[in-house]
């Protein structure tokens, strides 16, 4: 799967990289490791220090992949995996290549 700008909002999320870039929760600024399991509101990240859970709407991500990294805010993947190719269109559709 070939991720860019605008299709990151519609993709599967776990299994990337991730770092929060920004968070009302000071504690979970700057937290980084992998996506391994998602909710509707939640991600779960496995840091160096364990299993941690980060509210999406909350946060800005910067999600990397091997086609290179992208920010997301939460607003726009605040929904479950399997309803977020229909309710993120019109994020996709606001990014930018």
């Amino acid at each position: 799967m070939q991720y860019d700008n605008r299709n990151i909002v519609l993709n599967e999320l776990i299994g990337l990289k991730v770092r929060i870039v920004k968070s009302s929760d000071k504690k979970q600024a700057g937290l980084s490791g992998r996506i391994i399991d998602e909710t509707k509101n939640t991600f779960l990240v496995e840091t160096s220090k364990g299993r941690k859970s980060v509210l999406k709407k909350l946060s800005t991500f910067r999600f990397y992949t091997p086609d290179g990294s992208f920010v997301v805010e939460g607003k726009e993947v605040n929904f479950r995996p399997y309803e977020r190719i229909e309710k993120s269109l019109k994020f996709y559709r606001r990014r930018r290549l």
